[in-house]
C-alpha cells in the first residue's frame, strides 16, 4: 500500500483529541469491515471436554495433577503459558485502549468488539489447558494471580498514535505466536483452537494497521515518530510476567517467536504494507524518524541473521550428539 497524502496539517495542528475525532470516521468504516468480516464461535466447542476429570479438592475422585497426563510438547506447554498470562491481563488492556480511545461513537463500539472478542481466548485456552491437564493448575493460577497484580502499563501510552501504532504490530505478532505454538504443541484439538484464536488476531491487526494508514495521511510527521518509537521499542504486553525472559528465550529457540520471525513476518510486513519507508514530503522531524525507523531496521536484520547463524549451529550441535 502507498500511502498518498491528501491535505496533511502541520504537526503543531494536531493533539489527541483533535485525531481523534479526525479519525472516527475511520474507525466506523474499518468497524463495519470487521463485523463483515467476523465469524462469532463457540469457545465452548473447541475444548475436548470428554478428556477432563476432576482435580483434587472438593471431590473424593479427585486426580492429582502429572506432567505425563497431557500429550503437548514441553515447548508447546511454556508457549501456551505465555500465551494465555497474556490474555489475562485483558482488563487492564482494556483500561488502556478506553482511556485513550474513549467510550462513546465508532471508538467506544470497537473498544468494547476487541474487548468481547480478546475475552473469548483466555476463556477458551485456560478450558482447554485444564481439560487436557497440559499444565499444572495450581502453578498456572499462581502465574496468573501475580501477573494481574502488579498490574499492566504500557509503554505506548505517550499518544494515541503510539497506542494504534503498537497494536497495529502486536496483533500480528500475537497471531504469529499462536499459529506457532499449535504447530508445535503435539496436539491437533490444540493447533485448531489456536489457529481460530489467530484468525481473530488478524483481523484485529487488520483493523489497527488501516488505521495507522489513516493517520499516517492525516498526521505524516506525528505518526512516523510514533511508528520509529513503537517499532525501536517493541516489546510483547506479557514482558512481566513470571518468568517471561526464560519462557520467551525457549519460545524463541524452538522457533515460536524470535527475532527473525519478529523482523520478516511482523515488522517487515506492515511496513511494507504501509509503505512507511517510502512515504515523501514529510517534515525535519517525520524525516528523521523515517531515517531512524530504515536504519533500525537494517541493524535488526543484521541482528537477527547472527539468531539464525547460532541456533543453526546448535541444531547442528544437536543433531550430532543424537546421531552419536
Amino acid at each position: 500500500m502507498t500511502i498518498s497524502h491528501t491535505r496533511p496539517l502541520a504537526s503543531d495542528t494536531w493533539d489527541d483529541t483533535r485525531l481523534l475525532f479526525a479519525l472516527e470516521e475511520i474507525v466506523e468504516k474499518e468497524l463495519n469491515r470487521h463485523f463483515k468480516s467476523a465469524r462469532d464461535w463457540m469457545p465452548h466447542e473447541y475444548v475436548p471436554w470428554s478428556a477432563g476429570r476432576n482435580f483434587p479438592g472438593l471431590f473424593e475422585d479427585g486426580e492429582a495433577w502429572h506432567k505425563e497426563q497431557s500429550s503437548v510438547t514441553d515447548l508447546g506447554k511454556i508457549a501456551l503459558v505465555v500465551n494465555l498470562l497474556t490474555e489475562d491481563n485483558l482488563p487492564s488492556y482494556h483500561h488502556e485502549i478506553a482511556s485513550l480511545f474513549g467510550r462513546d461513537g465508532a471508538w467506544g463500539t470497537w473498544v468494547h468488539r476487541w474487548t468481547a472478542e480478546e475475552g473469548r481466548h483466555g476463556i477458551v485456552m485456560r478450558d482447554y489447558l485444564l481439560t487436557s491437564r497440559a499444565v499444572d493448575p495450581d502453578e498456572l493460577e499462581s502465574f496468573r494471580m501475580t501477573h494481574m497484580s502488579e498490574g499492566f502499563e504500557s509503554d505506548n501510552r505517550h499518544s494515541m498514535l503510539h497506542s494504534v501504532a503498537y497494536v497495529a504490530f502486536q496483533e500480528l505478532a500475537t497471531r504469529i505466536s499462536h499459529r506457532n505454538t499449535g504447530r508445535i504443541s503435539g496436539d491437533p484439538v490444540c493447533e485448531r483452537m489456536l489457529a481460530r484464536i489467530a484468525t481473530d488476531e488478524n483481523l484485529h491487526m487488520v483493523f489497527y494497521r488501516n488505521l495507522l494508514a489513516a493517520a499516517l495521511e492525516l498526521a505524516p510527521d506525528l505518526a512516523m515518530q510514533a511508528v520509529r518509537d513503537v517499532v525501536t521499542g517493541f516489546r510483547m504486553p506479557g514482558h512481566g510476567m513470571p518468568g517471561f525472559e526464560r519462557a520467551a528465550a525457549q519460545m524463541a529457540i524452538g522457533e515460536v517467536y524470535n527475532l527473525r520471525i519478529h523482523h520478516d513476518d511482523v515488522l517487515q510486513p506492515v511496513l511494507r504494507y504501509l509503505g512507511v519507508l517510502q512515504i515523501k514530503g514529510l517534515g525535519p522531524e517525520g524525516q528523521r524518524a523515517q531515517q531512524e525507523l530504515g536504519l533500525y531496521m537494517e541493524g535488526l536484520d543484521s541482528e537477527a541473521s547472527r539468531f539464525d547463524e547460532r541456533l543453526a549451529a546448535r541444531k547442528a550441535r544437536m543433531a550430532a550428539r543424537a546421531a552419536g
